[in-house]
């Protein structure tokens, strides 16, 4: 008679010393089971052994390899501890114990609870241990989950693996303490939003530099954990910056409970609505500031549209139609954008249409600042809460940092070019492989060479800053003197702003701008 012996790791008895020993208990089980088998005089076919899987769970794999080939009868016996070791699931029991096997020929056999399906007078005593074994699982799991969740509620982090930019406090369980490697990340995620740039073009930076995204993060730090394979890979995307920006884990409050299980027997966790959420504030230290919190929170509200150099539309959400208040939208065309409204393309007695350029609003705006700042505001009113960097130096190191990144991203495309071509010369690569290699690698070498451009400005401007006076008011008339817009500043000081449509004789577009002064 062959008999196949079946071993499963409980959830009670883990004790393993590393992950590639079999624990313990599982050892044990394998000793009771051959010692029994040996006893009968039978030949073990082979050993199932599943560690680390809950007794309901139907996706265990020496489990599911024990059943195909139980239904090709390769063996005449199942041998476990246990009934429960098999299954603590009552459908399972009759499923397969009380049904499927006999018909496939297979005894089932529990060592310690005396199961035995060729006993057919204790069917009843091992349909009420699958009863029992079901009232267990139904317990532990609403036990677990009310544990859970007055640790949730009072702001313990529950989970194996903290947000990104956090580490496990080792010293006490359940609270975070900051990773400043990741942090700093963080903040330079949250500042390049507020000061304008948008998601995608925040990612492409970061991947430009060759920062990690956090999964990849995490692996290099040797924190291993099972990731879904849409989220695989080593680059930022667009979703991961979105998520980051609204996460209030990063001001100190602990936000748990988005997701709950649907059943104890599936293990398939579903989105739960926000009321449901379990929020515990000022539980750990927090990374961002609350006023740069808010700020980009606004800007997240807006939902404003990128647009040029990847910096988002300044006017975005602000420019609004004289004649019936909608709120403009960007359109391109020729390589300038303009702000139109597209009222009057939806019936034939729509509005006239408010539309101008956003070179031209700009500079109407600047100019309209300034004559107001020169004649009614005092200087040191100006800054309306606007911080100048605390400490320049730090700020031009990160940047003389991130141009040699570049310069060195610059140089490995011109060599891939190159390379190539003598791939091609070779006969390695088509002609045609080669002109798609070599239009690529020169987009990208044209697209950081703009980004070296723009940290060589802003040194130049940050260095300029740095040799002035440190008399406050010099600083803010410096500031007060606008020769350009941006997100920020358009935030602070404009509520809206109504435009029309261009005079015929005058040539002008009549702008009406509404302040928040």
């Amino acid at each position: 008679m062959k008999a196949a012996l079946y071993v499963r790791l409980s959830e009670e008895d883990r004790d393993k010393k590393s992950p590639e020993n079999d624990s313990i208990s599982i050892q044990n089980q394998k000793s009771m089971l051959l010692s029994y088998a040996l006893e009968q005089g039978w030949y073990i076919y082979d050993f199932y052994s599943d560690d680390d899987f809950k007794g309901a769970d139907r996706n265990r794999p020496e489990w599911q390899r024990l059943l195909a080939d139980a239904e090709q009868k390769k063996f005449d016996a199942i041998v476990c501890k246990t009934q429960s070791r098999f299954t603590r699931e009552l459908e399972m029991v009759e499923k397969y114990i009380h049904g499927l096997f006999p018909v496939w020929g297979i005894r089932f056999i529990g060592v310690v609870d005396n199961a035995d399906t060729d006993n057919k007078g204790n069917k009843k005593s091992r349909q009420i241990n699958g009863l029992v074994n079901e009232w267990y699982l139904e317990d532990m799991s609403e036990s677990i989950k009310s544990a859970l969740t007055t640790r949730r509620e009072q702001g313990f982090h529950i989970g194996s693996v903290p947000l990104y930019g956090y580490i496990k406090d080792p010293d006490n369980k359940g609270k975070l303490l900051i990773d400043e490697e990741a942090a700093e990340i963080v903040r330079e995620v949250f500042n390049l939003y507020a000061s304008g740039y948008g998601k995608t073009y925040i990612a492409r930076l970061l991947n430009d530099r060759g920062v990690p995204n956090p999964t990849e993060y995490k692996r290099l730090k040797g924190i291993n954990y099972k990731v879904p394979s849409h989220k695989l890979g080593t680059h930022w995307k667009y979703f991961a910056i979105a998520n980051m920006l609204i996460n209030e884990i990063y001001i100190g409050t602990m936000v748990q409970g988005k997701y709950g299980s649907v059943s104890y027997k599936t293990g398939v966790n579903k989105p739960r609505p926000k009321s449901k959420w379990m929020r515990a504030e000022n539980t750990h230290e927090p990374i961002i500031n609350r006023e740069l919190w808010d700020r980009v929170q606004e800007l997240v509200k807006l939902n404003a549209k990128p647009f040029g150099n990847g910096k988002t539309g300044i006017f975005a959400k602000k420019a609004k139609c004289t004649y019936c208040d909608y709120t403009m939208r960007t359109a391109k065309s020729h390589g300038y954008y303009y702000l139109k409204c597209d009222t009057r393309h939806t019936s034939t007695n729509a509005c006239p249409g408010g539309f101008i350029s956003v070179k031209e609003l700009e500079q109407t705006v600047l100019n309209e600042l300034q004559r107001l700042l020169d004649e009614n505001l005092n200087h040191d009113e100006v800054a309306l809460g606007v911080r100048l960097v605390d400490n320049i130096a730090v700020r031009l190191t990160k940047l003389e940092l991130n141009k040699s990144t570049y310069v060195k991203k610059i140089a490995e495309y011109s060599k891939a070019v190159k390379d190539s071509y003598m791939d091609k010369v070779k006969g390695i690569i088509s002609e045609s492989e080669f002109v798609k290699f070599s239009r690529d690698f020169t987009a990208d070498k044209e697209r950081i060479e703009t980004l070296v451009k723009e940290i060589d400005e802003e040194i130049v401007a940050l260095e300029h800053k740095s040799n002035a006076t440190n008399d406050r008011r010099k600083i803010v008339e410096q500031y007060a003197t606008i020769n350009q817009l941006e997100r920020v500043m358009v935030e602070k000081l404009i509520c809206h702003i109504k435009i029309g449509k261009r005079d015929r004789e005058s040539k002008k577009v009549p702008v009406e701008i509404h302040w928040n002064f």
